[in-house]
């Protein structure tokens, strides 16, 4: 169950990050009224998952969830770069991701 809960909260931190782009500096307040449900829902699962998952671990793949949601979304929603090296950044990210939660 915790690794649900910290996939979860690496999802609710991709929709806070992106939120913050919708919130126009917290001047638009729904967008803004979003963005804080999303951080407390993601910080509320992220506390859940690490009563059984290493710290370490745990924080590295909810950090990593997070900025490879965030730019993903940032290249199909914001047309950012989507260049090979970008890519590849990305993709070490992701096996990262996918290294920690193979050897916990």
């Amino acid at each position: 169950m915790a690794w649900i809960y910290l996939l979860v909260a690496g999802l609710f931190e991709v929709v806070w990050a992106i939120g913050l782009k919708y919130t126009e500096g917290w001047t638009r307040l729904w967008p803004s009224v979003g963005t804080l449900a999303a951080m407390v829902v993601s910080f509320w699962c992220l506390s859940q998952s690490l009563k059984s998952i290493p710290i370490g671990t745990g924080y590295a793949i909810w950090t990593g969830i997070g900025a490879v949601g965030a730019a993903a979304l940032g290249i199909l929603l914001f047309g950012d770069s989507a260049s090979w090296p970008r890519l590849l950044c990305i993709g070490l990210i992701v096996s990262g991701v996918i290294g920690l939660k193979m050897v916990s």
